[in-house]
């Protein structure tokens, strides 16, 4: 059975069923944490093999999910926009236009990541790209914070942060990082290239070691002592500096 207002399925069988159909579109899967492994093993092997995070909970946070229903202790979030293949996202790209993409890091409001894609879809910036681990799913919040932009612009899931700068920069995209402490501010810097953008989170931004991975990092410049913006604002601001320079 499925409750679609917040893109959630429930029940053993349900659950199983769309890990081998549609592991797609599943961002996470709930298991009653009072269930023995080796009662699930196809599920668990499943979401494995698929890249889907599998967590434990107490009864009462499936309850808070599905409400009074023949749950059978397992959940499946699902996405309300289905993510597209890094590679196959790959071959419609023209290297050539000097896309932009941003590499989300971290952001785990779903208010944030709303409003991130909404920005992302207006500027024109090509893909935003996210991990399994610490991100929001495409969920309820975030698609309607979106405003719907989230089924306009590619979303490509990735297993993690380092995958994702790997891909990219094997790719011929140039890896850039936004960090207060940068010496080059965004005004400065030459955007004529294929760009992917790395939004970090609001409370520690970028990862210090991803940081080193990335070809350029780059402020952007505050007053009266603002230490840094919203993931969002960020986001929003990088995007419309590289579509400001595409239309000069």
């Amino acid at each position: 059975m499925t409750k679609p207002d917040n893109f959630l399925i429930y029940g053993r069988n349900p659950v199983e069923e769309i890990l081998q159909d549609r592991p797609n579109e599943v961002d996470k899967v709930f298991v009653k944490n009072s269930i023995k492994p080796s009662t699930y093993q196809n599920i668990n092997e499943l979401s494995q093999k698929n890249g889907v995070p599998l967590v434990k909970v107490p009864g009462a946070k499936i309850y808070s999910l599905v409400g009074r229903v023949a749950d059978q202790g397992f959940v499946a979030q699902l996405s309300a926009a289905q993510y597209t293949n890094f590679f196959d996202w790959v071959e419609t790209l023209i290297l050539s236009k000097n896309p932009a993409v941003l590499l989300l890091h971290g952001i785990e409001d779903p208010h944030n990541f709303g409003a991130i894609l909404r920005s992302a879809a207006a500027a024109g910036i090509e893909a935003v790209i996210i991990p399994m681990q610490n991100q929001a799913p495409v969920n309820a919040t975030v698609f309607k914070t979106s405003a719907g932009t989230a089924g306009k612009i590619p979303i490509i899931r990735v297993h993690d942060v380092n995958q994702g700068l790997k891909d990219l920069k094997a790719t011929g995209f140039t890896i850039v990082g936004l960090d207060g402490e940068a010496k080059q501010t965004l005004w400065e810097a030459d955007l004529d290239r294929p760009i992917a953008f790395m939004i970090g989170s609001e409370g520690e931004g970028i990862h210090h070691e991803n940081l080193k991975r990335c070809d350029t990092i780059l402020n952007i410049p505050m007053v009266n002592n603002v230490e840094s913006l919203n993931a969002s604002v960020s986001a929003a601001l990088v995007s419309y500096e590289w579509m400001r320079r595409k239309k000069q």
